[in-house]
């Protein structure tokens, strides 16, 4: 079960990705002086092409980000088959990561560059950089990852031994044993 959410996730990611991302090439100009608005000023499109990495970082670097990117998406599969499917946050982290990496990799194998059209923010006060759907997977992925590593610990997931026994065998901490 938990593969089918992974890959379904995923496969939503890349497909509504694309398929904004086609409906903004094929409707906006990447030459346009201004953004439209669309949601009053709260969201605007900014058809720009991003020639390097999340949030503009490395331009120019396409080629390198796509050949990158393969390696990521291989990791991210393997990680997935290999982790017994323990917690269904993990899957879903995993998923959403794999789904905007494969989205934008689309775009770097088909144009050389990235898709990037979603402005948002109030007047003034702006996102500082343009993004698309893949993006947003990957930065809501790399929340859940931060929150996943300061929470695991203080939720009762661990994979260590609980401390029932110590090296000589007998009994430590509180409560009844069994068979006293």
């Amino acid at each position: 079960m938990a593969i089918a959410l992974y890959a379904a996730l995923a496969a939503a990611i890349v497909v509504s990705d694309q398929l904004l991302k086609s409906w903004v090439v094929d409707n906006y100009s990447s030459k346009v002086d201004r953004p439209v608005n669309v949601l009053g000023d709260w969201f605007r499109i900014d058809f720009i092409h991003n020639p390097g990495g999340l949030f503009g970082m490395f331009q120019n670097t396409a080629p390198v980000f796509a050949t990158v990117t393969i390696l990521v998406v291989a990791v991210l599969v393997a990680v997935e088959l290999n982790s017994g499917w323990r917690s269904w946050l993990v899957t879903i982290t995993l998923g959403l990561l794999l789904g905007g990496a494969i989205g934008n990799l689309i775009d770097r194998v088909r144009f050389g560059y990235v898709v990037d059209f979603a402005d948002i923010g109030l007047g003034g006060v702006r996102f500082p950089y343009i993004f698309n759907v893949a993006d947003s997977a990957i930065t809501v992925a790399i929340l859940l990852m931060f929150a996943i590593w300061f929470l695991a610990p203080h939720m009762g997931h661990s994979d260590e031994e609980p401390d029932h026994a110590n090296v000589t065998g007998t009994r430590t901490g509180s409560g009844t044993e069994k068979g006293r």
